[in-house]
């Protein structure tokens, strides 16, 4: 992906967009098909502790190849849990201002936080969805983590001096972690399959939409502080001048014909 370089009015080099040209339309279309697929998911499936053919089968399999012991699926599903996700954001957040990246640490000081009330406080209580007798969809793990896996994939593709090979690395456990941590739930029986695919959603489709707000929001001002070009500047100064030239002989006359 390649990114434009933009200067300050100073001619220091200006922070660069969180995500670039080329990305902005993919991240859209991503956005747009978390939105679908989380408010067709919960449509179908919401208020009760029903679940659909797929979810059954996919679930028997999930159990069948984690281990059965309840201690190791907690520690696999712990990257999700409240006190991880806080604590990977403060890091994310720390990092990006110690490279001073700003963006980036709004980036995760915000939509990391905000796909977690959205699932909590939004649609967990408006899907009412239960699995044990809790509110269950979207997953909030699922939500937690892949917020996390993709603000690190967002950050990181904005990191040209990491290495490329890094950079697919890091994204790549990012997500696995993510996975694996969505899959222990369904193991340990408190989410479903699509509940998981929904909170996947909604912390993958925040983390984008945020960025990309972030990012008009950032252009708008720059373009606000941005002095007129030196043309139309010129021209406007031009125009000035002929519009008094012009308006110089009817002030002649009007002085010549008062004149006794």
């Amino acid at each position: 992906m390649t990114r434009r370089t933009v200067t300050n009015s100073d001619g220091r080099p200006a922070a660069g967009p969180l995500l670039s040209d080329a990305a902005r339309r993919p991240a859209a279309a991503i956005v747009a098909a978390c939105v679908v697929t989380t408010a067709l998911l919960g449509a179908w499936l919401g208020h009760g502790a029903h679940t659909d053919r797929v979810d059954t089968v996919i679930d028997a399999r999930v159990k069948a190849i984690l281990p059965g012991s309840a201690k190791l699926l907690e520690r696999l599903a712990w990257p999700g849990g409240l006190h991880a996700i806080i604590g990977m954001t403060a890091v994310l957040v720390l990092v990006c201002l110690l490279r001073r990246r700003y963006r980036g640490a709004a980036l995760a000081a915000i939509s990391i936080p905000a796909a977690a009330v959205l699932t909590e406080r939004l649609l967990k209580p408006l899907v009412g969805r239960t699995a044990l007798g809790f509110l269950s969809f979207p997953s909030g793990h699922a939500t937690g983590t892949f917020a996390v896996a993709t603000a690190i994939t967002v950050l990181l593709a904005g990191a040209p001096r990491v290495p490329r090979a890094v950079r697919l690395a890091a994204a790549v456990i990012a997500f696995a972690v993510a996975s694996v941590a969505a899959a222990a739930m369904i193991a340990l029986g408190f989410h479903y399959l699509t509940d998981a695919v929904a909170g996947a959603a909604v912390g993958t489709g925040t983390v984008l939409a945020t960025a990309l707000v972030i990012d008009l929001v950032m252009l708008a001002w720059r373009r606000s502080r941005e002095p007129p070009p030196i043309g139309l500047e010129a021209e406007g100064r031009l125009t000035h001048v002929d519009t008094e030239e012009a308006g110089q002989p009817e002030a002649d006359a009007r002085r010549g014909g008062m004149s006794p």
